[in-house]
C-alpha cells in the first residue's frame, strides 16, 4: 500500500469470492433476542463515511461495502452496559477453504498489540518491579540502549516508550514470511540481519514530542523479559490475557500448530492471499497479538470497569487512570489514544498487519464500545462500521459527518488533471473512467473523486485534504495530500 496513504488511514482489500452470496453465516453465529437482532440488522444497513454530500446522508449496507472493498471477512463485537451485547462474523476466514468467519476466528491485531502490552508493563509498575519514569537501561540486562548525542543527555523512560515520546526510530514492522529466518529480539533492536528493519535508535531527545515508534514498544518487550525472566508471550498470557478472560488470544510467534484452524488468512486488495496466509512478528509487543473482537472487548470492558473502580483483574483504578491520561502529547496515553468527540472522550487504538486491519473504541465515561477486525488491508471499512454502530446505538456526538457540496467541473479542465504524480518514492494516478475521475493510490485501490470546487476535491473512503496546485501560468503541477505535495511527472 502506498506509504503516504497508509499513514493517513485511521490509524491504517481482498477477495470478494462469494461475498455477494454469503455475507453473513447464520449457521455459525449466535442467535440473540428479537430486539438485539433488530439492532444487528440496523448496523448492517447503515454504514457511513466521514463525509455527507449535500443534504442526503450517505448510507450503505455491509454487504455493499464488503463487495466494494473486496473484503474477505469481518468480525464485530458491540459493547453495551459493560457487556458484549452481540458478536458476529461475516464472510470468509479463508475463501479457498470456504471457511467462514465465526466469533472465535482469530485475526492479527497489529498495533492493537500495543494496548495489551501497556497493561502488562503497567502491571510490573503497579507491583513496584519497574519505575515508569526511570532510565530504561536500569531494567535492560541482555541489551542496553545506546544513547548518543541526539538524545542530548536525556534518558528514555518506560512512560516515553508507551506514549511514543521517546524520540525513537522505526514506525512499524512488516513481519516475516513463513520459512524466513527469524531474527532474535536483540537483532531487531540493532537492525542486524536477518532483521528487515533499521536499528532502533534516537531521532531526537526524549519527551520533546510525539513520534509513533513501534521500535520503542519493542524495547518494552525486552524489558518485560529481562525483568520477569520469562518469555514475553508466557508473561502476557499468565498476567494479562488469562486474567482478562481473553482465553482464545496469544502473543506466541509463530502460532502453535493446534491454533491453525482458528486463524484467519490475510488478504491484499487484489484478492491475493498473504504468502503463507500471514506474516510472523517476533516484535510481539508491537504487532504480534492474535485475538478476536470478543476477546478484545473483554479488555475494553475491564478498562472501563477498572476506571470506575468496579474491577481490578489486572490494573487498579489509579493505574488505569494513568494509562488513559495523555502523556506529553494531547492524545497519546500509555499504549492507547484518547479522542475527543465533541466533548465526549473515548480510548482507542488501531492495528495493521500484513493482510489484516482492526480498531477498537471504548467510552471513557460510559459503558459502551465496539471492536472490528478484518482480514482485509483497508481501514476505511472498519471506520464505516464503527460509524454505523455509533449511529444505531446513539453514541452522543460521535458521528458528525462533514457536509460538502459537489460541483460539476468542465471536461476541458478535468483533462488537465489526468496524469502521473510522484510523492516520495511512490506514484499516484489521476485517471478518467466512464463514471468519473479517480485517484489511483496503488495496490488496485482507486477512489472516485468528488469536486467541492474546481481545484479542491475529496474522496468518500478517506478524510484527506486534497487540492490541485498550479504554477503562475495556471498549469497543473501537482496536488496536496494532507500537507504533502504529489508533483505531476506526466
Amino acid at each position: 500500500m502506498n506509504k503516504y496513504i497508509k499513514t493517513f488511514k485511521s490509524t491504517l482489500f481482498p477477495l470478494f469470492f462469494c461475498i455477494q452470496v454469503y455475507v453473513s453465516f447464520g449457521q455459525v453465529n449466535k442467535s440473540y433476542s428479537k430486539e438485539v437482532e433488530t439492532k444487528i440488522t440496523q448496523v448492517e444497513n447503515n454504514l457511513s463515511g466521514w463525509v455527507q454530500i449535500g443534504d442526503t446522508p450517505i448510507k450503505w449496507t455491509l454487504a455493499e461495502r464488503m463487495k466494494f472493498y473486496h473484503a474477505n471477512g469481518v468480525s464485530i463485537a458491540v459493547i453495551k452496559d459493560y457487556k458484549i451485547e452481540w458478536a458476529k462474523g461475516f464472510g470468509w476466514a479463508d475463501s479457498a477453504e470456504e471457511r467462514p468467519v465465526t466469533t472465535t476466528t482469530l485475526f492479527q491485531a497489529g498495533s492493537n498489540s500495543k494496548s495489551l502490552n501497556s497493561v502488562g508493563v503497567l502491571k510490573l509498575a503497579q507491583e513496584g518491579k519497574v519505575d515508569l519514569y526511570s532510565d530504561i537501561n536500569n531494567y535492560l540486562h541482555s541489551w542496553k540502549f545506546p544513547y548518543d548525542s541526539l538524545s542530548k543527555g536525556k534518558k528514555i523512560t518506560l512512560a516515553n516508550l508507551l506514549s511514543h515520546t521517546a524520540g525513537l526510530t522505526v514506525h512499524g514492522f512488516p513481519g516475516y514470511e513463513k520459512g524466513d529466518t527469524l531474527p532474535t529480539l536483540i537483532q531487531v533492536l540493532n537492525g542486524q540481519k536477518p532483521a528487515n528493519t533499521d536499528a532502533i535508535r534516537s531521532m531526537y531527545e526524549p519527551s520533546l514530542k510525539y513520534e509513533y515508534s513501534g521500535g520503542g514498544t519493542t524495547i518494552s518487550q525486552l524489558i518485560v523479559q529481562d525483568v520477569t525472566g520469562q518469555p514475553y508471550d508466557k508473561y502476557m498470557w499468565e498476567n494479562v490475557l488469562k486474567p482478562l478472560g481473553m482465553t482464545y488470544s496469544f502473543y506466541t510467534q509463530p502460532p502453535d500448530a493446534d491454533k491453525q484452524n482458528l486463524l484467519a488468512t490475510g488478504y491484499y486488495n487484489n484478492g491475493k492471499a498473504v504468502k503463507g496466509k500471514y506474516h510472523i512478528y517476533p516484535e510481539q509487543a508491537a504487532a504480534g497479538l492474535w485475538t478476536n473482537p470478543t476477546d478484545l472487548s473483554k479488555y475494553v470492558i475491564e478498562t472501563q470497569l477498572a476506571l470506575e473502580g468496579k474491577s481490578q483483574k489486572v490494573l487498579s483504578k489509579k493505574m488505569t487512570e494513568l494509562r488513559l491520561t495523555p502523556y506529553k502529547d494531547s492524545s497519546a496515553g500509555l499504549g492507547v489514544f484518547i479522542i475527543n468527540k465533541n466533548g465526549i472522550k473515548y480510548f482507542t487504538h488501531g492495528g495493521v498487519d500484513e493482510g489484516f486491519v482492526s480498531q477498537y473504541v471504548g467510552s471513557i465515561t460510559g459503558d459502551y464500545g465496539v471492536v472490528v477486525m478484518t482480514n482485509t488491508y483497508n481501514t476505511a471499512l472498519f471506520n464505516e462500521i464503527i460509524n454505523s454502530v455509533a449511529k444505531i446505538y446513539n453514541w452522543k456526538n460521535f458521528y458528525s459527518p462533514v457536509v460538502k457540496r459537489e460541483i460539476i467541473v468542465p471536461d476541458s479542465l478535468l483533462q488537465t488533471y489526468i496524469g502521473k504524480y510522484k510523492i516520495g518514492n511512490d506514484t499516484l494516478l489521476i485517471l478518467s473512467k466512464t463514471d468519473g475521475m479517480y485517484l489511483d493510490v496503488g495496490n488496485d485501490e482507486k477512489w472516485k473523486i468528488h469536486f467541492a470546487d474546481i481545484t479542491h476535491f475529496f474522496v468518500l473512503e478517506q478524510n484527506l485534504d486534497l487540492h490541485f496546485v498550479s504554477d503562475t501560468t495556471k498549469k497543473i503541477i501537482g496536488f496536496t495530500l494532507n500537507k504533502e505535495t504529489a508533483m505531476k511527472i506526466e
